[in-house]
């Protein structure tokens, strides 16, 4: 196991540990020598004996704000500015070349071309793309994406492509299984059986990615035996009014949704307004953020009820030393990010990360291939601790899976302060319910 540089510390004085950039028991971790070079004479785009390109693809300057899709980038930057302070992975350093597609699938096009053509990177990380108009050419040219951001179709579809929630569709260029994604219900019984919940909305916005994720919603909550009101709001005048006024008419209790965080503080502040009386209003991973105090300045009671769940440890536990890890390379490389933080910034180290020990695990012959091993191994990676067991094993649906997640709950500072995210499970590995796989259309 390689040790850490003499002298890295985070912002805040934190070592960073040496398990945040080595190989862990049950992840499936080879370490390679130190300053191995590429294997015999033969060419390999991205990599030599001192360096590895990584590309990276951001939707920063997207129809929905900076905001939304630039997380995973400055989490996955962070991860390797910090792995090439402690010396890179096998000697080499991680060259990173980001490329901003301004969400559109014209200029994700443009990045992928310019990334893999031009700038000859080895793989992806750290990938949060609004459009991924250009992932068939990504798996065409065999160059591996890691953990990136399953936003549309594109990391049920193609074989190269990883998405940080792992997947069991075959990926054969088809989108899941023959047109059709499955999923368990582990959310929604997690809610029911907690809060006593039978009441539920879905918000979606009439645009196809929040559409596809709304109906799996749907369909989930009634799997669960709850009873489901769909609140379709338009993309570019959505009228929260309205949407809050009929959640109330139908005695809504607990409302979840597939909107951007900004459109979450509109609709809660609508809520507010309304007299909407709920028991939790269950936001997305992406909303999962430090900016709920402000977003959510105008709903002061739904915002007392606000939960958000994932398949990873929450960014504010830092007792944990991959978290503290996150924590401090953040506070060093990207200071001023800390009213920002998300837990899509933590996706993001944990794409940079997977990609490491993806890398390591082919000791002196680094190539796509091995990386491609890895990312396929049966055995499900677990970064170390951070994220839930993952795999890319392809498997059939079932009729039930059983499934585990974390939760957590925002609350307000007693003081008036900036408040935070509470976890509310003792053990996000242990936080399990076998429930039914539901089918919904990838169309």
């Amino acid at each position: 196991m390689l040790a850490l540089a003499a002298g890295l510390t985070g912002g805040c004085g934190t070592r960073l540990p040496a398990s945040a950039f080595t190989g862990a028991a049950g992840d499936g971790v080879g370490g390679g020598p130190a300053g191995a070079g590429v294997s015999g004479s033969a060419f390999i785009a991205g990599v030599s004996s001192t360096e590895i390109k990584v590309g990276m693809i951001d939707s920063i300057t997207s129809p929905v704000g900076a905001d939304a899709f630039s997380g995973p980038g400055y989490g996955a930057q962070a991860y390797f500015d910090a792995l090439n302070a402690a010396g890179g992975v096998g000697g080499r350093k991680i060259h990173v070349y980001q490329c901003d597609d301004s969400g559109s699938g014209l200029g994700n096009m443009q990045c992928v071309h310019q990334l893999i053509d031009s700038d000859q990177v080895f793989a992806f990380a750290g990938n949060s793309i609004f459009s991924y108009s250009g992932a068939s050419y990504v798996s065409s040219k065999d160059v591996p994406d890691i953990g990136g951001e399953p936003v549309d179709q594109a990391y049920d579809q193609y074989q190269h492509l990883f998405s940080i929630y792992g997947s069991s569709s075959p990926r054969d260029g088809t989108v899941g299984w023959n047109g059709a994604l499955y999923s368990s219900t582990e959310i929604y019984a997690y809610f029911k059986q907690k809060l006593n919940a039978h009441v539920a909305a879905v918000v979606e916005y009439n645009q196809p990615d929040s559409l596809r994720y709304g109906q799996l919603q749907a369909a989930g909550l009634r799997a669960e035996g709850y009873t489901v009101v769909t609140e379709q709001l338009d993309f570019a005048l959505p009228n929260y009014a309205a949407a809050a006024a009929d959640m109330k008419a139908h005695g809504v209790q607990i409302v979840f949704d597939s909107i951007d965080t900004s459109g979450n503080g509109a609709l809660c502040t609508a809520l507010d307004h309304a007299g909407v009386s709920l028991v939790a209003k269950v936001t997305t991973p992406q909303s999962w953020d430090q900016t709920v105090k402000s977003t959510y300045s105008g709903a002061p009671k739904c915002r007392n009820v606000l939960y958000a769940t994932s398949g990873e440890l929450s960014y504010e536990d830092t007792q944990y030393p991959q978290i503290a890890a996150f924590r401090a390379a953040m506070a060093e490389y990207f200071p001023s990010r800390a009213p920002e933080l998300s837990m899509w910034e933590l996706d993001g180290w944990a794409s940079a990360q997977w990609l490491t020990d993806a890398v390591r695990s082919c000791g002196t012959d680094v190539t796509r291939a091995c990386v491609e091993a890895f990312m396929n191994s049966p055995t499900p990676y677990t970064g170390h601790g951070l994220l839930t067991p993952t795999s890319f094993a392809t498997r059939p649906p079932g009729p039930a899976e059983r499934a585990c997640l974390n939760v957590a709950r925002w609350q307000d500072s007693a003081d008036g302060g900036q408040g935070g995210w509470v976890t509310q499970v003792p053990d996000m590995d242990t936080n399990c319910f076998t429930t039914p796989v539901i089918s919904y259309s990838a169309g």
